[in-house]
């Protein structure tokens, strides 16, 4: 079993940076595959990034790519999403994910979090 633990959401105004945290309890944390996701009220959880178990892949949805970075620290056991130029259509629910491959559907990822409010300010 896995549990996944998002931290770091809140508060900013448009043009603002966040750092969202997923600290894993998986031992060892390498052989998975993590995704981020969020959920706007009203509307389908959304693929934000995903992140392969060597790190050394990463893929991103249009919307976020080029202001977001994932980034993963299997020593440690934490997924990263650094968010940057923050726009108010990103306002959701975050979640972190993981799974057994690279992918962008929701339902291949075995693992989730409880989310993390992230609200941007116009």
């Amino acid at each position: 079993q896995v549990q996944l633990v998002e931290s770091g959401g809140g508060l900013v105004q448009a043009g603002g940076s966040l750092r969202l945290s997923c600290a894993a309890s998986a031992r060892p944390f390498s052989p998975y595959t993590m995704g981020w996701f969020r959920q706007a009220p009203g509307k389908e959880r959304e693929f934000v990034a995903a992140i392969g178990w060597s790190a050394g892949s990463t893929i991103y949805a249009d919307s976020v790519k080029g202001r977001f970075t994932i980034s993963r620290d299997n020593a440690k056991a934490t997924l990263f999403l650094q968010m940057n130029s923050l726009k108010p259509e990103d306002t959701a629910v975050y979640y972190c994910a993981a799974g057994p491959s690279l992918v962008v559907i929701t339902t291949q990822y075995n693992y989730w979090g409880q989310g993390t409010q992230v609200t941007v300010s116009s």
